[in-house]
């Protein structure tokens, strides 16, 4: 019973926060700034960015409650804090104050906090460890469209 507490408790956590970066970048995608820019080919339709984070942040609120349940450590609570951080922060960075620069730092070290949890965390939770997978897999790929945008704009 305590997982499901868990796990809804990071599901509005999670959520709040694709909730809070929703409204940071205020209409980014759909901004003149971001139209203008030169996108990578590969950059996926506008659609598909909020059902993949949704999916991403289901998963991840399924396995930070494992992770919770298991024993928590301080540097379990740090990660989650800085990936919350640095989440919600790309979203300003990148569409507000236009900082493509500064936005890949931000995406490049979130990506690292999450490889790190994916690593870390193997053994613990065993093949529960995939579950962070997919928020993995879409950094690299907003990794590498974060890096087209800058080289190309």
């Amino acid at each position: 019973m305590k997982i499901l507490k868990y796990f809804l408790v990071f599901l509005i956590i999670n959520f709040g926060a694709l909730a809070l970066g929703v409204w940071l970048m205020q209409n980014g995608p759909q901004s003149s700034w971001y139209l203008h820019l030169n996108k990578a080919p590969w950059t996926p339709p506008g659609w598909l960015f909020g059902a993949a984070w949704s999916s991403i942040m289901l998963c991840f609120s399924i396995y930070m409650a494992f992770l919770w349940h298991k024993n928590l450590t301080e540097k379990v609570k740090a990660l989650f804090v800085l990936q919350f951080i640095l989440n919600v922060g790309w979203n300003l960075v990148f569409f507000n104050l236009y900082l493509i620069g500064l936005g890949l730092l931000v995406i490049l070290l979130l990506t690292a906090i999450i490889c790190i949890f994916q690593y870390d965390y193997r053994k613990v939770l065993g093949l529960k460890s995939l579950l962070i997978t997919p928020y993995m897999l879409w950094l690299f790929i907003a990794n590498s469209l974060n890096l087209y945008i800058w080289l190309y704009n």
